[in-house]
C-alpha cells in the first residue's frame, strides 16, 4: 500500500504522485500493451532496476575470487541464503548495516538471480527491495534510478494504475470512508461546513460525501473545499488543482449543493494558517489521509512540521480532524529494523494483490511499480530530508495528537458497520477490527491501516 504521496530522493521527488495512495510513484515504465512482448519487457524492466552482471563489473571469476576470501559461517550463509528468498534479503540488509560490502555485493549478486517482478509476491517485493539496498550502497539514495532507461508514462496511464489499486484493494476505500462517515457525524446540523484536505490529490474522496450531504433532511448545507496539494500530484493530475475543483464544482450542482473550492497548490508542510482562508461561522473538518507521514518531524527538521502543523489546525478550532494512517514503524526506526518493518509490511501488501490479480495480469506488474515501489525504495534508501516515507504506529500519533490539544472522536457504529459492508466485496483475509476507538485494517494477522477521528 504510499500507501503516500511522495517520495524520497533529490531525483525521484519530481517523479512520483499519489491520489492519496501509498505514493504512487511515477518511475519508469517498459511495459507494453503486446501480451507477447511482455516477458521481454519485464526483463528489460529487471535489468533496468537491479542491473547486469556485467553492468557491474562482475564476471563468474571476479565472484568466485571473492568467494574464497570469506569466513566457514559465509560460506554456510550463502548456500542458505540460495534456498531462502526472504533470509537472503534480511542477510543482505544485515551486510548493509555491518558496512560489509563485499558479503553484500555477493548476496546481492545471489538475489539477483532469485527476485523477479513477475513472479511470487516475495520475488516480486525482493525485487524492489533488493533495488532499495542496491540504491542504498550506492549513492545513499540521492540518485535511486539514475540506470533506468525506459520512458515515464503518462499522466492518464499513472492514474489508470491508481484507480486499479483503488479498485483492487480496500485500503483506501477504508479511508475514505471511515474519514466521511466521522466527518458527516460531526457536521450534522450545520448549515455551512468547510472541509480543509491536506492532499486532495483528484478529490475523489469527497464524491460520496458531497452525495450524501445532497440527501440530507432538511437540505444540504453551503460546503466549501479547501484542497492543499503540491506540484508532484499535479503531475500525476495532468494539471494544477482547478481541474479537481471543476470536476467537484459540477458534481455539486448535480446535486443541488451549494459549493464553493478553494485550491491552495503547495506542499502540506509549508501551509499556514493565511493559506486556509478560514471563515467565521463555518463549521470546520480537517482531513489527513495518508498525508501526515510526509510531514518531517523533530528527528528531521528543527521546526517540526508534523506537531507545528497540529498546533496549527487545533488553534483553528474544528468540529472534527480525520486521521488516516499505515500502521507501520519507519519513522526513527534504524536502517536495518526499518528494513524487517517494510519486509513484513510489504509483503502483506503484495500478497493481497496477488489475490486478485494474476501472476500474468499485464497491468499488475505496472500497478505495484508505480503505485508501491518506490515508497519501498525511499524506506531503504533515502536518510534525512530525502527520506519522506516516515510512518508512525497509532500510539505515536495519538501522543502527538493530545500534545496538540486534541481530543479523541469515536467514530460511530454505523461507520463501522460500512466498512465491514465494503468488506464483504473483498478477499476473507481482510480483518477489521474496532479498539479504543480506532478502526484498523489488516490482512490476515498483519495490520496496515488506521482510521480514527479527533476534536
Amino acid at each position: 500500500m504510499s500507501l503516500s504521496s511522495t517520495t524520497g530522493s533529490s531525483v525521484s521527488q519530481h517523479d512520483s504522485l499519489s491520489d492519496n495512495t501509498y505514493g504512487s510513484p511515477a518511475s519508469v515504465s517498459c511495459l507494453t500493451e503486446d501480451p507477447n512482448d511482455l516477458k521481454h519487457k519485464i526483463r528489460e524492466l529487471e535489468t533496468a532496476m537491479l542491473g547486469s552482471e556485467m553492468d557491474n563489473g562482475d564476471s563468474f571469476e571476479t565472484t568466485f575470487d571473492r568467494q574464497l576470501f570469506l569466513e566457514p559461517e559465509k560460506w554456510k550463509l550463502l548456500e542458505i541464503v540460495r534456498g531462502d528468498l526472504k533470509k537472503g534479503l534480511i542477510a543482505c540488509a544485515r551486510a548493509v548495516e555491518d558496512d560489509d560490502l563485499m558479503m553484500a555485493e555477493l548476496l546481492m549478486t545471489e538475489l539477483r538471480q532469485m527476485v523477479s517482478v513477475s513472479g511470487e509476491p516475495i520475488q516480486r517485493l525482493g525485487a524492489y527491495l533488493l533495488e532499495g539496498l542496491i540504491a542504498r550502497v550506492a549513492s545513499t539514495g540521492t540518485s535511486i534510478y539514475k540506470a533506468l532507461k525506459c520512458k515515464e508514462p503518462a499522466s492518464s496511464e499513472l492514474l489508470s494504475y491508481m484507480h486499479i489499486l483503488y479498485e483492487v484493494c480496500p485500503y483506501f476505500k477504508f479511508g475514505y470512508f471511515s474519514a466521511n462517515g466521522a466527518i458527516a457525524e460531526a457536521l450534522k446540523g450545520e448549515n455551512a461546513v468547510h472541509i480543509i484536505d491536506f492532499q486532495i490529490a483528484q478529490g475523489s474522496q469527497w464524491i460520496s460525501l458531497i452525495q450524501a450531504l445532497a440527501a440530507r433532511p432538511g437540505g444540504p448545507p453551503r460546503v466549501r473545499i479547501t484542497g492543499i496539494d503540491d506540484s508532484i500530484s499535479e503531475y500525476a493530475r495532468g494539471s494544477g488543482l482547478h481541474l479537481v475543483g471543476q470536476r467537484l464544482s459540477f458534481l455539486a450542482q448535480s446535486c443541488n449543493v451549494p459549493f464553493e473550492f478553494h485550491a491552495a497548490p503547495l506542499p502540506g508542510d509549508k501551509v499556514h494558517v493565511e493559506h486556509l482562508f478560514v471563515h467565521p461561522g463555518e463549521a470546520l473538518a480537517v482531513n489527513f489521509a495518508y498525508q501526515l507521514h510526509h510531514m518531517p518531524d523533530e528527528s528531521v527538521s528543527t521546526e517540526n512540521h508534523r506537531d507545528r502543523i497540529l498546533r496549527m489546525v487545533k488553534s483553528l478550532s474544528p468540529k472534527v480532524v480525520t486521521l488516516v494512517e499505515q500502521e507501520s514503524n519507519t519513522n526513527t526506526a534504524p536502517f536495518f529494523p526499518r528494513f524487517l518493518e517494510t519486509l513484513d509490511y510489504y509483503t502483506a501488501i503484495f500478497e493481497s494483490i496477488d489475490a486478485v490479480l494474476p501472476r500474468d495480469h499485464k497491468e499488475r506488474i505496472s500497478v505495484e511499480q508505480h503505485c508501491l515501489a518506490r515508497d519501498i525504495v525511499n524506506v531503504i534508501a533515502c536518510e534525512g530530508a530525502e527520506r519522506v516515507e516516515r510512518h508512525e504506529l497509532l500510539g505515536k500519533w495519538k501522543s502527538r495528537f493530545r500534545m496538540a490539544g486534541f481530543t479523541p472522536y469515536p467514530l460511530s457504529p454505523f461507520v463501522n458497520a460500512t466498512i465491514k459492508s465494503l468488506l464483504e466485496n473483498y478477499c476473507e483475509h481482510y480483518k477489521l477490527e474496532d479498539r479504543d476507538g480506532a478502526l484498523y485494517l489488516g490482512w490476515k494477522n498483519r495490520v496496515l491501516s488506521v482510521s480514527c477521528a479527533w476534536l
